[in-house]
């Protein structure tokens, strides 16, 4: 994996139906390569799947993440337990039995069970929990139709399938289905993205947790090191309720690469301390989110767990 196959998921996974031609424009590449580095991804399991779902901001829903140092006998395997909430959407596991827990969750009620279940099951005794902030719509807030249920219960696990065949299943003309398909792009109604695992690659990923000075301004020390490591950084978190705390995932070939990229961040203006956490497997589930899709029909009451 290179720094292009890492922008090219990245495009993905913001926009796993974006033509290839508009792909390789962004890239510099040409249409023949872009899809020569798709397959080969793809065929390593670094790309599992093209996937369609309604968007968090769709059902008014958040995303957390819990994570700390489990004290299970096997943290390797508290994946198979965390896996049997439908809420928890990835789970990873790093150096130093280091567990990081992704939910997606119906309303910030279910926060406190969902966080005494991640203690319970993921051996977290004492976690952070962040929960990542949504965009905010330009639009006036829309709802999906069933139809559009059907459609990404087409599209749920091949995003990339071609409207005629998704018409097809749904007994809906073409034309019906690219208007609500673009509808809900544009209103923000679906994520089209991919399930990606960078770490089926032979390459580095870590997370490197960045605590900030309380008085720096956050996004402006992130534009700065995205400015300074823009081969390196491929992801960033922002938690709205840890104001002072930054999470980067790090990209590098090598790990004394990556050791020189921690005591820069470290250094960059307006940080107090890093840590830094080699990802060494990740896990992607199907959530209560893919089942709306799949049940081809609107949120249904909600269960605590």
């Amino acid at each position: 994996m290179d720094r292009t196959d890492v922008s090219l998921c990245l495009f993905l996974m913001t926009n796993s139906r974006a033509p290839y031609h508009e792909l390789a424009a962004k890239l510099g590449l040409s249409i023949n390569a872009v899809h020569k580095r798709i397959k080969a991804m793809m065929d390593s399991g670094m790309i599992r799947a093209f996937t369609a779902r309604p968007s968090l901001m769709s059902l008014g829903a958040i995303s957390v993440w819990v994570f700390g140092r489990s004290e299970a006998p096997h943290p390797d395997e508290v994946h198979l337990r965390l896996k049997t909430n439908d809420s928890t959407y990835w789970v990873a596991n790093s150096g130093g039995g280091y567990v990081y827990v992704g939910g997606y969750l119906r309303n910030l009620s279910e926060l406190e069970p969902y966080v005494a279940f991640v203690k319970r099951e993921g051996g977290i005794v004492d976690p952070t929990v962040g929960i990542i902030p949504q965009p905010n719509s330009p639009f006036p807030k829309d709802e999906l139709r069933q139809l559009d249920y059907q459609i990404l219960d087409s599209l749920h696990r091949d995003s990339r399938k071609p409207v005629s065949a998704v018409a097809s299943e749904v007994n809906a003309s073409a034309k019906t289905v690219h208007r609500r398909l673009e509808r809900m792009i544009e209103k923000g109604l679906v994520d089209l993205s991919i399930d990606w695992y960078p770490d089926a690659s032979n390459d580095i990923v870590a997370l490197c947790h960045a605590t900030l000075d309380r008085h720096a301004d956050r996004m402006k020390v992130l534009a700065a090191l995205e400015q300074s490591y823009p081969q390196n950084i491929m992801i960033n978190l922002l938690f709205s309720n840890l104001p002072n705390q930054l999470v980067l995932f790090l990209w590098t070939n090598s790990m004394k690469r990556m050791d020189e990229l921690r005591e820069d961040v470290a250094k960059a203006e307006g940080i107090m301390s890093t840590t830094l956490n080699v990802l060494q497997i990740g896990y992607m589930f199907d959530t209560w989110r893919d089942k709306l899709a799949l049940g081809g029909g609107e949120p249904t009451k909600i269960t605590k767990h």
